[in-house]
């Protein structure tokens, strides 16, 4: 205990307790501190008296107007489409016995009658390419013949180069199965060989054609290859 507490009991017998003290001790720290601060204020404005308070001030950007667009007419919704009308029978009288006259010569004499249809000309089909119905193919029989006169009409400047090819050849076949004209339909890129698979292709003989039962003359497309062994 302090001089003061025990001085308080002493007196009076009445013990102090912390609590008491440091509010009977209240009046001297407020004071105290008081005189401090002021002390400091002065002492601040005393050595700095060019001290300025920092901008601290907040600053926006201007808003730009939007021009808005111009105000848009919805036109009027169409108008209803109107129902259509209901179907109704109309009443009509029809007579059942209602009958086709007969046709007789005499009403109808021969010299009256028209004339028959004229002969359609047959057209030539040997001239172009064209398609004609069949349903049995033409079939090659002189293949050994035909594998003699590739290796003779091979243009030997090529053979001995090493030159092949395929030529896609046009064949007009009669209904006799004889080769009556070629053409070429896709060249090799060589018109030596080209040359050569007509030359080839004149020598090739044919089954004939068949539409059923029927022969019949028809273009057919086949390939003929020259090539080095």
């Amino acid at each position: 205990m302090n001089a003061e507490a025990k001085s308080g009991e002493a007196g009076s017998g009445i013990l102090l307790t912390a609590n008491d003290r440091f509010k009977r001790s209240f009046g001297a720290w407020f004071w105290g501190s008081m005189i401090v601060a002021t002390v400091a204020h002065f002492a601040i404005f005393f050595f700095f008296p060019e001290l300025t308070a920092e901008d601290v001030s907040v600053t926006t950007d201007q808003f730009e107007a939007i021009e808005l667009p111009p105000e848009i007419e919805i036109p009027p919704p169409p108008e209803q489409i109107a129902r259509p009308a209901t179907p109704v029978i109309a009443a009509a009288d029809i007579s059942e016995d209602i009958t086709i006259a007969p046709t007789t010569f005499e009403d109808n004499p021969v010299e009256d009658l028209p004339p028959p249809p004229e002969e359609v000309t047959t057209t030539d089909i040997s001239a172009a390419p064209t398609f004609t119905p069949y349903t049995v193919r033409p079939d090659i029989k002189n293949r050994a013949a035909v594998a003699r006169a590739l290796e003779r009409e091979y243009p030997p400047l090529l053979r001995d180069a090493g030159i092949g090819g395929t030529v896609q050849v046009w064949f007009f076949i009669d209904e006799q199965g004889r080769v009556v004209n070629t053409q070429v339909n896709e060249s090799s890129g060589h018109k030596a060989l080209d040359d050569a698979a007509i030359q080839v292709a004149g020598i090739i003989e044919f089954t004939p054609a068949l539409n059923r039962d029927k022969r019949v003359p028809v273009w057919i497309s086949l390939p003929i290859t020259f090539t080095t062994r």
